[in-house]
């Protein structure tokens, strides 16, 4: 079967291979036929190398073949001794960066799963949802609810449940303002969760026109282009500061950016991962009380409410379904800043 696996030299690339085969069902364990695949900006991360030597974790007789993707859904086929506990043949479930934890630790049993020590992910330490079938751990897999299209709820997801989580991390409340530092697959999804789920005003800073004009047709109320005005001074004038800032982004210049548009107490939530480190103005951040917070995407609770807001109609993702052969021209565009929404593979047409 077809499979997108990160290349035994990380270049920011996969091989589309067609004799991948899913490992044996375990105990607990299901086979899922994927229908649908959304790509993530954490998969050209992984392809790229740039958590580590995937090969350290990521080795297969000797031979490194991670298949990437963790923002999938797909319909149970099979299930392994146990897994009828908790899901059904006909299930359609999610492959979900948050694969599985060990159950038993301090973060496992507080509510903060995904800190766990053990915490396996797909597309990285194990494989992905970037196949035709994939296997997962039946008590991880959350269900997709039936009013929700899937092609939609692959977004959900990863950067729905993403930025829903960030934006409880940023304790957004009715009325207050957020920013959202970048407005690609994950900022649009926090235009939308903060506007219409958590009912606050947002203020959307990027450098793409088109994303910017996708994030006022969903709420945004304040817009601003980097590359062409002075985003401190527009956002602060125009907000009087905000509440909290969502860095999503993958750059530097967001972060140092979105400290100085809080106003005093505000909350600054990292969810972009780019490379090197964070530069902040100390004087503003300690005479200010700024609070910097990361956000590390959401449990399955958090995942199976921000599927629900999505079924009601609360949030609607920017999805275009595309062939999987395109898959690194498609890397390409994600690389490029040219997508606004999510790219998904159908693997229903294979």
């Amino acid at each position: 079967m077809k499979a997108a696996v990160v290349r035994e030299v990380n270049d920011g690339y996969v091989d589309l291979i067609d004799d991948w085969q899913p490992r044996a069902l375990g105990f607990g364990d299901a086979l899922v036929d994927v229908e649908y695949v959304g790509l993530c900006h954490t998969d050209l991360h992984c392809a790229n190398g740039d958590f580590g030597n995937p090969n350290e974790i990521g080795e297969r007789n000797g031979q490194f073949r991670r298949v990437i993707g963790h923002e999938g859904v797909g319909r149970v086929s099979k299930l392994g001794e146990g897994a009828g506990d908790y899901l059904k043949i006909g299930d359609r479930v999610s492959i979900a960066w948050f694969y599985d934890a060990c159950g038993v630790c301090d973060y496992c049993v507080s509510g903060n799963e995904t800190f766990c020590r053990k915490v396996r992910n797909s597309g990285y330490t194990i494989d992905g949802a970037m196949s035709q079938q994939v296997v997962v751990n039946s008590k991880y897999a959350v269900k997709v609810p039936e009013g929700l299209d899937p092609v939609e709820a692959t977004s959900i997801t990863c950067a729905g449940v993403t930025m829903y989580k960030s934006l409880k991390v940023g304790e957004t409340k009715p009325g207050e303002w957020v920013s959202v530092h970048g407005a690609g697959g994950l900022g649009n999804l926090a235009v939308q969760y903060a506007h219409n789920v958590f009912g606050a005003h947002v203020a959307v800073i990027d450098g793409n026109d088109d994303k910017l004009a996708a994030a006022k047709a969903n709420g945004a109320e304040v817009l601003v282009n980097r590359k062409t005005e002075d985003v401190v001074a527009k956002v602060n004038e125009l907000t009087g500061g905000v509440h909290n800032a969502q860095v999503t982004a993958v750059n530097d210049a967001a972060f140092s950016q979105a400290v100085n548009v809080l106003r005093p107490m505000g909350k600054l939530v990292a969810v972009a991962l780019p490379q090197g480190d964070m530069a902040l103005n100390i004087a503003k951040t300690v005479l200010d009380g700024i609070e910097v917070r990361g956000s590390l995407v959401g449990t399955r609770a958090d995942l199976k409410e921000a599927f629900q807001f999505g079924a009601e109609g609360k949030v609607k993702p920017i999805v275009e379904t595309v062939d999987f052969k395109d898959m690194n021209d498609v890397i390409d565009e994600m690389k490029a800043g040219n997508i606004t929404g999510r790219k998904v593979f159908d693997f229903t047409a294979l």
